[in-house]
C-alpha cells in the first residue's frame, strides 16, 4: 500500500518549471498581504482609542434548560457455577499432539432438549476424538455425553452408554428435531468424517444414518452447522448441513501457518477451499438430497468455485410471508441470506439485505449467529459472532422488507465486543424485564496468542449485553461481575453457547461450552421480581414441536415475538418452550400464535408466571 504521507514534495526542485513560478509568486502575494492587514490592524487601534466607549448594554439571554436525564438502573443477574455441583463431568476431547490442525481448536457444541417427556430439559455434549493416525489412545475413549435432569435441575445422571449414544467420533455440534413424528425428539450431530443420525424410540437413540441416507460421506468431509426446519410447509422437518471448509490433515500441514515468536499456528480458513450447503428433504421413509435443485450451491461469480464457508445456520422468516427462510454465517466470506421462493427454492439476498458484509463491506470472521426481536417492534435483529479485532455485528431491519442496517455501533454493543474472539451468540430475556439481552460466548483459537497481541488472550471472559431499550444512550449495556458475579465472567475457551430453564422457575439458565475443557452451567439466581410466560406448544403430526412457529404477546404498547426453533448460536440448541419476560405487567392484553402451516389461533387470557402447554386447534 502507498504510504500517503511519500506522495507530498515539497522540494521546488522535483517542481515542473512552471508550478515553481506559480508557487514563488504565490507566497509573495501572501506576504504582502499579511504586511497590509498588520497596518490596518494597527491603525484602527490608534483610531479607536481616542473615541469613548459605547455604553455596553447586556442582554438577558436564558440558558436553556438541561433536563436530567435518569441513568438506568443495571439489573443484578447473578449467574452461579453449578457444573459440578449437579453433576456434570464433562470435558471436551481435542485430540491435539502438536500439530496444530484446525478442527481441534473448532469444536465444543451441545445443547438443551427433553429426550425422555418428563418435562425438564436435559443436557447433550458433543466430543472430539483421538485422530486415527494419532499416536495415543485416550482411555477410556471420549464420546458425546448424554445428561439426564433430574430432580429440577438439582441434578443430572451421564445416561450415555445407558441410552445407545456411547459412539467415538470426532464431533462438531447437534441438532434436534422430531424427523418421523413419532412425538419423540431425535438427534442429527455433524462430524469430519461422516455425520450422524439417531431415532429416539421412547428414550433409546437407534443410529438410523445409513438407513436414511444422511452421513454425508467422505473421511475429510467437515460439517459444523445443522438443524431442522419445514422448508417447504408439508409439515415434516427437513434437514439443513451446512460444511465448514474443505479440510485434510495433509493439506493443513502442506500449508504451514505459522505465528511470528510462536511457531506453527492453526490455519485460516482463508486458505482452504469453500463448501455447499446440503438440504435433505423429508419424504417420509426417506431423504432425499435437494441441494442443487433448491439453489443452494452457491459459488463465486468470478471462479464458479464453492462459495461458502459456513460455521452457522439460523431459521427465520425474515419477510413474514410464512414460509422459513435461512441466515448463514460464513467465515471470512460474505453470508447469506437465503429468501425462501415458496417453490422449493431459495434465493441469496445477502448482499442486497446488506448482510453480506460489515458496514465497510467487508467480509468477516463469522462464527455465531442470532435472530429476534430486539426493541419489540416490527423490525428484526442478526447478530453474529466475529473475530477478533472485529467487533460483533447487529443488523436490524426496517419493518418486514428484508433490508438491514448494522447498527452494532450505534447501540454501544460493537465496540464493547471488538477484542473478542465471538464464538457462541443468543438473544435472551435474562432478567425477564420484557427485552432481549445478548449473551457471547468468547474465546480465541491460539494458546499463546499474547505473546503476538498482548490485546489477546487464548481464555476470554463471556460477556452479558443487558438490553436497557431503545431509548437509552446505550441501548446495550455490559454487565460487571456487580450485575453477573465471578463464575459467569471467569475467562474460557468459549465456543458453543445456549441456554434453558432447568429448575423449571421460570428464569433462563445459560450453558458455555469450552474447546478443551469443561462447559460451564450457569444458574440464574435474580430475584428482580418480574413476571414471566413459558409456552410449549403442541403441533399437528408430524411436527408435533410446532418448529417454525411464532408466538406473539401483546404487552401494553409492545409487541413480544418469540420463533420456536431451537438452532441458534454456535454448534448449539435452546429448549423449546419459549420464554416471555413480563417485567411489572401483570396481565398480557393478548397471545396469538401463528402455526407452521400458516394458521392463526388466539389464546385468551392467558395467565402468567406458569408454563403453559397450547395444542394446535382445528381448523
Amino acid at each position: 500500500m502507498t504510504n500517503r504521507k511519500n506522495d507530498r514534495n515539497d522540494d521546488p526542485n522535483d517542481l515542473p518549471q512552471d508550478d515553481y513560478v506559480i508557487s514563488v509568486a504565490l507566497r509573495r502575494s501572501l506576504a504582502v498581504i499579511g504586511m497590509l492587514a498588520a497596518v490596518a490592524l494597527v491603525a484602527w487601534g490608534v483610531y479607536s482609542a481616542g473615541k469613548p466607549k459605547p455604553v455596553e448594554v447586556v442582554t438577558q439571554v436564558q440558558a436553556p434548560e438541561i433536563r436530567e436525564v435518569e441513568r438506568s438502573v443495571l439489573p443484578t443477574i447473578p449467574l452461579a457455577d453449578v457444573t459440578t455441583q449437579v453433576g456434570i463431568d464433562f470435558r471436551h476431547h481435542t485430540g491435539k499432539e502438536g500439530e496444530r490442525l484446525l478442527p481441534e481448536t473448532m469444536g465444543g457444541g451441545g445443547g438443551f432438549f427433553d429426550f425422555d417427556n418428563d418435562g425438564d430439559q436435559d443436557i447433550l455434549l458433543i466430543n472430539g476424538s483421538d485422530w486415527a493416525w494419532s499416536s495415543k489412545v485416550t482411555t477410556p475413549k471420549p464420546t458425546m455425553k448424554l445428561y439426564r435432569n433430574e430432580e429440577k435441575g438439582s441434578k443430572f445422571v451421564d445416561v450415555t452408554q445407558e441410552v445407545g449414544l456411547d459412539h467415538v467420533f470426532y464431533g462438531m455440534g447437534p441438532a434436534f428435531g422430531d424427523f418421523d413424528g413419532d412425538g419423540w425428539v431425535d438427534l442429527f450431530v455433524t462430524a469430519i468424517g461422516g455425520n450422524h443420525l439417531y431415532r429416539n424410540e421412547q428414550g433409546k437413540f437407534i443410529d438410523v444414518t445409513s438407513q436414511f441416507r444422511v452421513g454425508g460421506g467422505g473421511e475429510n468431509r467437515w460439517s459444523c452447522p445443522a438443524m431442522w426446519f419445514d422448508f417447504d410447509r408439508d409439515n415434516d422437518l427437513d434437514l439443513l448441513v451446512g460444511d465448514y471448509v474443505v479440510w485434510s490433515r495433509d493439506l493443513d500441514l502442506r500449508n504451514n501457518f505459522t505465528l511470528t515468536g510462536v511457531g506453527r499456528a492453526y490455519g485460516q480458513p482463508t486458505n482452504f477451499g469453500g463448501t455447499f450447503l446440503t438440504l435433505y428433504r423429508n419424504d417420509g421413509e426417506q431423504f432425499t438430497d435437494v441441494s442443487e435443485a433448491a439453489n443452494l450451491q452457491i459459488r463465486n461469480a468470478a471462479t464458479q468455485v464453492p462459495s461458502g464457508k459456513s460455521l452457522a445456520v439460523a431459521p427465520v422468516d425474515v419477510n413474514r410471508d410464512g414460509w422459513m427462510d435461512v441466515m448463514v454465517a460464513n467465515d471470512t466470506v460474505a453470508n447469506f441470506l437465503l429468501l425462501n421462493q415458496k417453490d422449493g427454492t431459495f434465493k441469496d439476498v445477502g448482499v442486497t439485505a446488506g448482510v453480506a458484509f460489515d458496514r465497510r463491506g467487508i467480509a468477516t470472521g463469522a462464527m455465531g449467529i442470532d435472530c429476534g426481536f430486539l426493541r419489540n417492534d416490527d423490525n428484526m435483529a442478526i447478530a453474529i459472532g466475529n473475530f477478533a479485532n472485529e467487533p460483533c455485528s447487529l443488523y436490524v431491519s426496517r419493518g418486514a422488507k428484508p433490508q438491514f442496517f448494522d447498527s452494532a455501533a450505534l447501540t454501544g454493543f460493537g465496540p464493547q465486543t471488538l477484542l473478542r474472539l465471538t464464538f457462541g451468540i443468543f438473544f435472551a430475556d435474562m432478567d425477564l424485564d420484557g427485552r432481549l439481552d445478548i449473551v457471547c460466548s468468547n474465546g480465541h483459537l491460539e494458546e499463546e496468542i499474547s505473546k503476538v497481541q498482548p490485546t489477546e488472550q487464548y481464555e476470554q471472559p463471556p460477556q452479558l449485553f443487558w438490553n436497557a431499550g431503545s431509548k437509552a444512550a446505550t441501548e446495550l449495556v455490559e454487565l460487571s461481575r456487580d450485575q453477573v458475579g465471578d463464575a459467569f465472567l471467569k475467562p474460557m475457551v468459549g465456543r458453543g453457547a445456549t441456554y434453558a430453564d432447568i429448575d423449571l422457575d421460570g428464569d433462563l439458565d445459560i450453558l458455555l461450552i469450552s474447546n478443551g475443557g469443561p462447559p460451564r452451567l450457569l444458574r440464574n439466581e435474580q430475584s428482580l421480581g418480574n413476571h414471566w410466560l413459558q409456552v410449549k406448544l403442541i403441533g399437528k403430526a408430524p411436527n408435533r414441536d410446532a418448529i417454525g412457529a411464532e408466538v406473539r404477546v401483546q404487552l401494553g404498547d409492545s409487541l413480544l415475538r418469540r420463533q420456536v426453533a431451537p438452532t441458534r448460536s454456535y454448534l448449539s440448541q435452546c429448549e423449546l418452550p419459549v420464554t416471555f419476560g413480563l417485567g411489572k405487567e401483570s396481565k398480557i392484553s393478548k397471545m396469538e400464535i401463528a402455526w407452521p402451516d400458516g394458521t392463526l389461533q388466539l389464546i385468551e387470557n392467558p395467565q402468567i408466571d406458569q408454563k403453559v402447554t397450547i395444542e394446535q386447534s382445528s381448523p
